[in-house]
């Protein structure tokens, strides 16, 4: 089966929707692009290209994402970005951001059916695994990035990034490349530098095992879910002497999942806390990521960690 019919058959570019592509350049999006015009038509797609000035070519990259908008067809929005000094996290976490809500922008100026697609591939796929199970241990890590997520998708998770650079080559598509996203200076660019060509050296489908592995344990999580619903029978809380007489498993789960609906946030740290939950008696404990467990009477409940109090001099 070739690239189109891979990725005609998620189903995730079909529809009379709009579709706002997010457009760096890069063979990937440049790859999603031309695919996307293929199976639904230029008139239902618009590009999006966030120049965030970062890089001595991010001018070249701009003008490249106009040139390839115009010969498909498409209309390009173009954002340019400036990192304000106090802005929270890292560079990277930062401009993810601003695409993401800049893409959401537009996707909803376009309508309630309209899609934002991004350009993972199979091979983003694996690296992003690989990265969450060095960073952060628990089965989120296994499971790696969904193919659709509200209105946002990511139709090329089947294809590995050698794909879409033959599909480019066949197509006469030029695209450009990014020197960081290979630079050992951050975590990822490590992991693609080393542990992904280290795995094909094992097996040759090893990037497309690892994202089919991703599918089978999501699909399992369904379940899992299903079963901490029943364990809290619909309620945002928990008697301890229930907690504790659960599978340690099923405890584990139904502690973060108390911990992410209070904050809203991956709340990784907080499965490991369960013994101390269930010793703690009448009190409060810090889970991290802005949340902490409350036992009151015997019964568990997850909040936001109160803010410090302002400091007076």
């Amino acid at each position: 089966m070739d690239l189109l019919a891979r990725v005609a058959a998620t189903g995730l570019l079909e529809g009379r929707g709009p579709v706002v592509v997010l457009l760096s350049g890069g063979r990937d999006s440049v790859c999603l692009l031309d695919v996307a015009v293929e199976l639904g038509g230029a008139h239902l797609v618009r590009a999006l290209h966030v120049n965030y000035g970062l890089r001595d070519e991010a001018g070249g990259d701009e003008a490249h994402c106009a040139a390839v908008c115009a010969a498909l067809g498409v209309p390009l929005e173009v954002h340019r970005a400036a990192r304000p000094d106090d802005a929270p996290g890292n560079l990277q976490a930062w401009a993810r951001d601003v695409r993401y809500a800049t893409a959401a922008r537009l996707a909803a100026a376009a309508g309630p059916a309209a899609r934002i697609a991004a350009a993972h591939t199979a091979t983003d796929q694996a690296e992003t695994i690989l990265y969450r199970i060095a960073a952060s241990p628990g089965r989120r890590a296994l499971l790696g990035m969904p193919a659709r997520s509200g209105r946002l998708v990511r139709p090329l998770l089947g294809v590995t990034r050698e794909d879409t650079a033959a599909w480019c080559r066949a197509r006469g598509l030029r695209w450009r490349e990014d020197a960081t996203n290979d630079s050992h200076m951050y975590a990822r660019g490590r992991v693609r530098a080393g542990l992904v060509p280290a795995l094909r050296a094992v097996h040759p489908a090893a990037e497309r095992n690892v994202v089919r592995t991703a599918e089978l344990l999501r699909d399992e999580a369904e379940v899992l879910d299903v079963v901490v619903d029943t364990a809290l029978a619909g309620l945002d809380r928990i008697a301890v002497a229930h907690l504790a007489a659960l599978p340690r498993a099923l405890a584990r789960l139904v502690v973060r999942r108390l911990a992410e609906a209070a904050t809203g946030e991956l709340c990784a740290r907080a499965p490991g806390r369960l013994d101390e939950i269930i010793a703690l008696g009448d009190g409060a404990l810090d889970l991290g990521a802005g949340a902490r467990a409350v036992v009151d009477g015997g019964v568990l409940r997850c909040e936001r960690t109160p803010p410090l109090p302002a400091h007076r001099p």
